[in-house]
């Protein structure tokens, strides 16, 4: 049986990784700063939950050991710089080290599409940047490495497509920044399938060393996504909401007050900045389908959990029927 350690594993990401680990009867820990936030897992079978910071590199090596190899989905979207630095660069310095002191090899890492590990401080972002370094870290350690750079992940627990779903039914007009900015959604359980393919023996050698662009077949504006995002879940009778296309200035000054509001922001000037950057396939590296994986359309998916007469949410709602047929809570 392989022992597999997710770090993330309780995020949105992580719960699809997790569940497909332990259909394949594998044995699968999944650290996390408060128990908590691990329920929605906890009942599967084969899975331990251990509280810890993975960001103490002590009690990383010691959850490291043991392991045949390592997931790491660990990221943030929003902060300042040291922040970035911390969740993107210097977790992967730690967990190359983790891995060297314990004598696992194996690491499947999750970066992000329009990163350049060739020159990231040429990027124009912080998010951007700060992934960058940490997969150059990764390269420069003795590692049996592969890399994901995804689009924007969509499925049931996503907080993008639902985020400006309930956004068109408090307003009347959606007034957008970064309008023209374009993405390649790509399907939650499309990017889990291929992590556990590349953690397969079979499958090692092929993947080892590669960096694979996850994306979707479909190319979409950021503009058109909320549009659908409002067609999708009914809102104004099928026809979503009007969407307002922001000028460069207004746009940045929005997600400067978004930044002061309470609570994680919807967009940050950061964020802009990573969206000059098309989030699209380059080309010129290997996709889903060098996995054997056809990508969903975002059409064919997203309308069973965002329309008005959607029966659930996914995987989360299944994972919740069987915490509560266990009679966990």
């Amino acid at each position: 049986m392989k022992k597999i350690l997710v770090l993330g594993g309780t995020g949105f990401v992580g719960r699809h990784v997790c569940e497909k680990l332990t259909q394949l009867q594998w044995r699968v820990t999944v650290p996390t700063r408060q128990l908590a936030s691990a329920r929605d897992i906890q009942m599967l079978p084969s899975l331990d939950v251990f509280e810890a910071s993975v960001h103490d590199e002590a009690a990383l090596t010691q959850l490291v050991a043991g392991h045949d190899a390592v997931v790491n989905l660990i990221a943030i979207l929003h902060g300042k710089q040291q922040a970035f630095d911390k969740a993107h660069v210097e977790l992967p310095k730690k967990l190359a080290r983790a891995c060297a002191a314990a004598g696992v090899r194996r690491v499947v890492h999750v970066s992000a599409l329009g990163v350049d590990a060739r020159n990231p401080d040429g990027a124009p972002s912080m998010y951007l940047r700060s992934k960058g370094h940490g997969e150059v870290a990764l390269h420069q350690a003795p590692l049996a490495l592969t890399i994901f750079r995804p689009s924007v992940i969509f499925g049931a627990e996503d907080k993008f497509l639902n985020v400006f779903a309930s956004l068109q039914k408090m307003f009347p007009v959606i007034p957008l920044a970064g309008s023209h900015a374009l993405f390649q959604p790509v399907w939650v359980e499309d990017v889990a399938s291929a992590i556990v393919h590349c953690l397969q023996d079979a499958h090692l050698h092929a993947t080892t060393g590669q960096t694979f662009e996850a994306c979707g077949p479909d190319v979409y504006t950021l503009r058109q996504l909320v549009e659908l995002a409002g067609r999708f879940s009914g809102i104004n009778q099928g026809r979503g909401r009007p969407v307002l296309a922001l000028p460069a200035a207004l746009g940045r000054l929005q997600a400067r007050m978004m930044a002061l509001a309470p609570g994680e922001p919807l967009m940050s000037r950061d964020n802009l900045d990573s969206m000059s950057v098309p989030n699209i396939a380059s080309g010129n590296l290997p996709g889903l389908e060098a996995l054997g994986i056809t990508p969903a359309a975002l059409e064919a998916i997203a309308p069973s959990y965002l329309g008005p007469n959607a029966g659930g949410w996914g995987l989360r709602s299944n994972l919740v029927a069987k915490r509560k047929t266990a009679g966990r809570f």
